[in-house]
């Protein structure tokens, strides 16, 4: 395993971002270790949700972000376990820009949590970075938390919100933003399920529900073409070429597996691959491209 060090990405200070000048409290002073985006080049979208998340919760994620490969956007997050995690690997995979606001100052003795120590150190290779308000020395602590989720709240445009319960700290999140005048984005889900309670909630109070990546990208205020960016399709494999050739109209899902003409265990397989990569979307049986 690779052992990294402060000295390989130093900590430095950081100017305020104007998006958090003007919410209440701004932070007197902030701490970088890596390369902080171009605000004038790329939409800041800040992704939230449990630890303790469900399966829904993990795919819907995945493909949501991986959806938004090719275009100007930084995700946004906290480096926690669950949700924060999952968004900011799924940012690498798909060589989307991304910064961590971790719960904790920044020196390696200090980052939290732990576990994802490695992940932060990926982030910073990949020219992401770490932020955070708190001297670098500083431990996680209950009061970090809400303290740290009110700088990403006010950072980005908007934050999505995957899975939330009533009462969380993900809710508080969605409600700073709403305070700043950020856009809020929720994703629904089940009635029956409580990480879902939060998000229904926050549609049912205002919130856009996004079912697909192209609805971010237009509540980002990106214009959707009827391919996805050249770039996505241009790394896809021949027999996702053939896929995407196939679905030049959408077809059922049965259909689109006997024209592919492979095994369905296979074909089912390669289909999940490319909705998780954002390249399709199964709509009520129903396989479509992004």
């Amino acid at each position: 395993m690779v052992k990294y060090t402060n000295m390989q990405f130093p900590i430095q200070p950081l100017p305020i971002p104007e998006p958090l000048e003007h919410i209440p409290q701004p932070p007197k002073q902030l701490s970088i270790r890596g390369t902080f985006p171009d605000m004038k080049k790329f939409t800041f979208l800040t992704v939230v949700g449990p630890r303790n998340h469900s399966a829904y919760g993990l795919d819907a994620c995945k493909t949501l972000i991986a959806g938004l490969a090719g275009y100007p956007i930084v995700i946004v997050s906290g480096l926690a376990m669950g949700i924060d995690a999952i968004a900011h690997e799924t940012a690498l995979e798909h060589n989307i820009p991304t910064i961590a606001f971790p719960g904790s100052g920044l020196d390696d003795k200090v980052l939290y949590p732990k576990i994802n120590f490695q992940l932060a150190m990926r982030i910073l290779e990949s020219g992401g970075a770490l932020v955070s308000e708190f001297p670098n020395n500083q431990e996680s602590a209950q009061w970090t938390f809400p303290s740290r989720n009110r700088l990403m709240a006010g950072l980005s445009i908007a934050t999505l919100v995957i899975e939330a319960e009533h009462k969380s700290g993900t809710r508080i999140t969605a409600r700073l933003a709403t305070e700043y005048n950020r856009d809020v984005l929720a994703v629904p889900g089940n009635i029956f399920s409580k990480n879902s309670e939060g998000t229904n909630e926050l549609i049912r109070l205002g919130a856009t529900p996004i079912t697909c990546s192209n609805d971010i990208l237009e509540a980002l205020g990106f214009h959707i073409t009827e391919t996805a960016p050249l770039d996505l399709f241009s790394k896809c494999s021949p027999q996702e070429q053939s896929v995407i050739e196939l679905l030049s109209s959408p077809k059922q899902k049965g259909d689109l597996i006997r024209e592919l003409g492979i095994p369905v265990h296979k074909a089912n397989i390669l289909l999940s691959q490319m909705e998780l990569n954002g390249l399709i979307k199964d709509v009520s049986g129903e396989i479509r491209r992004i």
